[in-house]
């Protein structure tokens, strides 16, 4: 509950808003507010998922195309209708094709024959001319160019096309499929006209059926859709790609279906839906089904780019099959649809997949789907399922990115923005589902952005902002490490297992003193610099201030370390030799000699931005930290560089100690051990390891109070070593407890009474 608690406080703001835009985008699925922008996104992504989808080479349906070369070798476009006859006694008889569909429809009577007027004048200026009654009656039936191509339909699968106009009618229009009556009421919305431009009653009468090619437009002039069934008043009529595969299939009855029993439904529901499926009952291929969206029409599936070169359906020249030059195999059995694709001719459609589109391909694709039993639709659940998607992305990454890296932000966000992307894909083309992403997508991208902006604005500025205030305390390598998660870091106070280090110069007013202030000033510079460096960069301390000569340092914060107290002798040894180094350098110069006395404790502190209004430091404090400076001053006391608390040597037994003293400091009641680190144990000379164990006996002489053993074994040390202070220090003591015994209970500890 406390963790709660916190991430609460710490990013309530950022969920709550990432909670406001999940809300937002289930509303717009939902359709509580529209925007034109989003659904133009959606409509190019569905445009850009059409293109991409791969496709197949279709062999069962074959396009007979009135091409540049047809019209070069047979003459220009409308053909006499003999040619069309001819055209239709070849695919029938010769290549024996299933079905033949004319995305073309036939209005008017062809007069190209001359008959007409023949006729005229055997009934006016020619009219005593007996015998020409006699040869036009023998010339008929080879003038008779409608006769000829209703006589080459007749009895066999051919599908005329017709076009739905304004509000003129040209032609008969074929049987419907069904009207409102059939409906009982009920109304089916679909694409409609009063007018249409059909086919002369010879030639309607000839063929198996009729189709409407008529192309239906987006706003933007493309077309991605087409209608299955039109209406013409009170009747219906199918397109031309319904009206061929019906023939294919020799349909006896078409039939909608809605999935959802009317009489559940209130009349304004009835008036408002859609049908949902067309039943075929066919004598090949039994009852086939297929849906059909809003004003009964359904998503065209384009394959490839269209025409003979980027489509999946064979093309072949009108001219090549008059001529018999095409293989039978190519054509036998198939699904033929007559079309052009020659310019001029203006049956090129705008589409998502290319601007010049062969308008008899787009039938073909439909036919394909019709085959396959798969259509590309929108089904009644997808807002649901856009919802659910919707929801499930905004949850995640609402909760999920106020606590992540910017790194990690970024992978999260953009698999998450792939995962969806291809959920889409994988539903569109395994599934054929229409389903709308761009919603989702922009939600992913507006939570990102949110999220990096308000870590930029809100925290990655205080924190960018914490570090440089660090930098000021650690080691750059340490700032780099903190700058990349510098919310990971703060100033507030908090209690932590830390080792602390206090360094002065022995006898600072004796060296000030015999130093001009430039002089002075260049000393001291050199020492504190050297002493930073060791301290940040060598072992990444955090310097914490400069008291005068002092330095003060602590490890394990901000950045923390197991390892701080190791990291701390192992500085207080390099800062002794960088002392010595930087002491032969001023003892050329003549400057005063350069000696510095080191404490360190380790232990629980309170770290952390502490001050007054006026001014404020990121500092250690505790008792821990006060004993750490009572040693600092002890190194003088028992004239050694380094002394250590018991708990620092605890913390760092990989160094090799001498033990000075039991020690109580001003302050305190409880005694203390301290130490001298020497070093690590390879490091060490055998004489300093024997020297070692010899003062190790000593001092257990001096703590049994057997003064004369005692004496005698720290005099042979100090006539060995007469550098060393700690001995004489030993013996001037033990000549005192001559004088003054310290009695039969006595626990071996000096107190100090001065800081």
């Amino acid at each position: 509950m406390k963790r709660l608690r916190q991430a609460f406080s710490r990013y309530g703001a950022r969920w709550a808003l990432g909670l406001l835009l999940t809300l937002a985008a289930v509303l717009y699925v939902r359709g509580d507010w529209t925007s034109h922008t989003i659904e133009r996104q959606d409509t190019i992504i569905a445009d850009m998922r059409m293109r991409l989808e791969p496709f197949e080479l279709e062999p069962g349906i074959v396009i007979v195309d009135i091409d540049s070369k047809s019209l070069t070798e047979v003459g220009r476009f409308p053909w006499s209708r003999n040619v069309l006859a001819k055209l239709v006694d070849q695919l029938t008889r010769h290549y024996e094709v299933g079905v033949v569909g004319f995305d073309i429809s036939f209005p008017e009577p062809d007069t190209s024959s001359g008959y007409e007027v023949l006729e005229r004048l055997a009934g006016t200026e020619l009219k005593e001319v007996p015998a020409l009654h006699d040869q036009l009656a023998r010339l008929k039936p080879a003038l008779d160019y409608d006769g000829m191509f209703a006589a080459s339909m007749k009895g066999r699968p051919v599908v005329l096309g017709f076009n739905l106009s304004g509000s003129q009618t040209k032609g008969v229009l074929p049987a419907p499929y069904f009207d409102t009556d059939f409906l009982n009421g009920r109304e089916a919305y679909a694409h409609s006209g009063e007018g249409y431009e059909a086919n002369i009653a010879r030639l309607q009468q000839a063929a198996a059926g009729a189709g409407v090619f008529t192309a239906v437009m987006d706003a933007d002039g493309l077309v991605r859709s087409s209608p299955v069934l039109f209406r013409i008043g009170d009747s219906y009529y199918p397109s031309l790609s319904l009206a061929t595969m019906a023939a294919f299939l020799d349909a006896r009855a078409v039939k909608p279906v809605l999935d959802t029993n009317k009489d559940e439904m209130s009349q304004s529901q009835r008036d408002a839906s859609d049908f949902d499926t067309i039943q075929l009952f066919t004598s090949k291929a039994g009852v086939v089904r297929f849906p059909v969206g809003y004003r009964m029409t359904s998503t065209v599936q384009f394959r490839g780019s269209g025409g003979p070169e980027g489509g999946a359906f064979r093309y072949v020249s009108a001219s090549d099959v008059l001529k018999g030059k095409v293989p039978k195999e190519v054509l036998e059995g198939t699904i033929v649809l007559v079309g052009t694709t020659a310019p001029g001719l203006l049956d090129l459609r705008a589409t998502p997949v290319n601007a010049e589109y062969p308008g008899v391909e787009i039938h073909a694709n439909m036919i394909k789907s019709m085959i396959d039993g798969r259509f590309k639709v929108r089904p009644g659940v997808a807002e649901a399922l856009e919802a659910c998607l919707v929801v499930a992305v905004g949850l995640v990454l609402t909760f999920t990115l106020p606590a992540l890296a910017p790194a990690w932000s970024v992978l999260l966000a953009s698999g998450v923005f792939v995962a969806t992307g291809w959920l889409n894909w994988y539903a569109y083309t395994e599934h054929d589902l229409v389903l709308n992403v761009f919603i989702c997508l922009l939600l992913v991208a507006s939570l990102f952005v949110l999220n990096l902006a308000w870590g930029y604005f809100f925290e990655f500025r205080k924190g960018r902002a914490l570090v440089t205030r660090f930098g000021e305390y650690v080691a750059p390598e340490l700032v780099e490490k903190m700058a990349e998660d510098p919310q990971a870091y703060n100033m507030d106070g908090e209690s932590r297992e830390l080792t602390v280090m206090f360094v002065d110069v022995r006898g600072f007013t004796t060296i000030s003193e015999g130093l001009s202030p430039k002089e002075l000033r260049e000393y001291i510079n050199l020492y504190l610099t050297a002493m930073s460096e060791d301290i940040r960069s060598s072992h990444q301390g955090t310097l914490d201030k400069y008291i005068g000569d002092a330095v003060m340092a602590f490890w394990g914060a901000p950045v923390s370390f197991p390892d701080h107290a190791s990291r701390a002798v192992a500085t207080s040894l390099l800062m002794q030799e960088s002392a010595a180094r930087l002491n032969r350098d001023f003892l050329a110069r003549g400057w005063p000699e350069l000696r510095i006395g080191i404490g360190l404790n380790s232990g629980l502190m309170h770290v952390g931005d502490m001050g007054s209004k006026i001014r404020r430091a990121y500092t250690v404090m505790g008792d821990a930290v006060n004993l750490g400076s009572r040693l600092e001053g002890i190194t003088k006391v028992y004239g050694v560089g380094i002394a250590v608390g018991v708990a620092t040597r605890l913390a760092a037994p990989e160094f090799v100690y001498r033990e000075l003293d039991l020690v109580r400091v001003k302050g305190k009641n409880e005694p203390v051990a301290i130490f001298e680190p020497l070093g690590k144990p390879g490091e060490l000379a055998p004489a300093v390891i024997e020297e070692l164990g010899q003062w190790d006996a000593a001092l257990a002489l001096v703590r049994s109070q057997q003064w004369d053993a005692a004496q005698q074994a720290i005099e042979a040390l100090a006539a060995a070593n007469p550098e060393r202070g700690l001995y004489a220090l030993y013996l001037e003591r033990i000549a005192h407890y001559r004088s003054h015994p310290p009695g039969l209970d006595w626990d071996g500890v000096t107190t100090f009474d001065t800081k």
